[in-house]
């Protein structure tokens, strides 16, 4: 018997769930969110928009990150930073295409949160994430919706020959009224619950799947946008991909089980809220450790300390989460300097006072930002 997917349902797409057991879930991520909001709005313009470039960040790495798409941090923050104009002093970046196009969607869904979701501005993103590939190729169509000329359109696992199918969308020639329809519920449903809403949608979307790629991180943008609007703010606090990426495996198999389910979707909103809820819970790590690097580069330019990019770019990597110790040797790995250059660099924020030695031991002698400089940063 041949397995029966979600979109193949009569009533498909009249989604139903039972409104009671959703209720204090909705209560309690509506509660955490206000809470998180009110604090964000207690800090200055310049911290808010620092965290928010932080979240941004984070959010676009991670949500490549869940469909195995690597991006480098520092560029995908130059980038966000050069387009929100946000002054990131320290971070020179080459340009990247493929990291700019990542961006650029992710902005144009959370910025315009409020500005209607078209087929055309969906087909301007998935060109944004395949910036190398012309319109239409062979193998692959971009800036359209997908042709299934090399079959339908299935996601898989394993190796070929032995591959297990874990779903398969609509057939192609459905495509373009199912995101008509999707489309039109989008934008004309005010009267539905906007966090149910950012669930739904994304549920929605990559059960159609109309792209050939990019799927899922068009359906995390989708739900960002939703996110936007409920907060009714283009700032940005929390990261739904950073959370879904730690619960990945929970994440496809919901997914997996619900378009294979019924229309009965509260084991898919239910999961959703609570990740929703997770995020906003992680997001006082993200957007602490902003506002910290922030103020700690306030505090140094109201002392006049001038540093060199190798020394600022050193310490900005400090802020974002630098793996292991601060030894002479990474110094000169991130910097390309030579060991005397790397030396001095460090003798020089010793003696201001930025940074501290933590453990002597010859060539394994390590740094760390100096606590008491920490401290008056929080302060400022």
């Amino acid at each position: 018997m041949a397995r029966k997917y979600i979109h193949e349902l009569i009533g498909w797409p009249a989604f139903t769930w039972d409104a009671k057991t959703l209720a204090p879930l909705l209560s309690g991520v509506r509660l955490r969110q206000g809470l998180l909001l009110g604090k964000m709005r207690g800090y200055g313009f310049t911290s808010r928009w620092t965290a928010t470039l932080n979240v941004l960040t984070e959010e676009t790495i991670k949500s490549s990150a869940i469909e195995g798409v690597v991006l480098d941090p520092e560029n995908v923050r130059s980038s966000l930073a050069r387009r929100l104009k946000l002054d990131v002093g320290g971070f020179k970046t080459h340009k990247d295409r493929n990291v700019d196009g990542v961006v650029e969607m992710m902005l144009d869904a959370t910025q315009k949160f409020s500005k209607p979701l078209t087929k055309e501005r969906l087909f301007g993103w998935h060109a944004d994430l395949f910036p190398g590939v012309r319109t239409t190729r062979d193998k692959f169509r971009v800036g359209a919706w997908r042709d299934d000329s090399q079959g339908p359109m299935q996601v898989v696992s394993g190796p070929v020959g032995r591959h297990k199918v874990h779903y398969e969308a609509p057939e192609a020639d459905r495509v373009e009224s199912e995101m008509g329809n999707f489309l039109a519920w989008f934008d004309g449903n005010e009267q539905q619950d906007p966090l149910l809403k950012a669930a739904i949608a994304h549920l929605w979307f990559v059960t159609i799947h109309p792209f050939e790629d990019g799927n899922g991180r068009i359906g995390r943008a989708i739900a960002e946008m939703c996110l936007a609007r409920s907060d009714g703010s283009a700032q940005r606090f929390y990261s739904m991909s950073s959370q879904i990426l730690e619960e990945r495996k929970d994440y496809y198999e919901v997914l997996e089980k619900t378009q294979a389910g019924s229309l009965d979707i509260t084991k898919w909103l239910t999961w959703f809220l609570g990740c929703l809820d997770r995020a906003i819970e992680q997001s006082n790590q993200i957007t602490s450790s902003a506002l910290e690097k922030e103020l700690f580069w306030k505090s140094l330019k109201q002392k006049k300390v001038s540093l060199n990019d190798r020394q600022t770019k050193v310490l900005n990597k400090l802020f974002s989460g630098f793996e292991g110790k601060l030894t002479r040797e990474k110094w000169m790995k991130i910097t390309k300097a030579s060991s005397r250059t790397a030396l001095r660099d460090i003798e020089e924020l010793i003696a201001i006072g930025v940074i501290e030695q933590e453990e002597a031991g010859g060539r394994s002698t390590s740094y760390r930002l100096n606590r008491i400089v920490e401290d008056q940063a929080r302060e400022t």
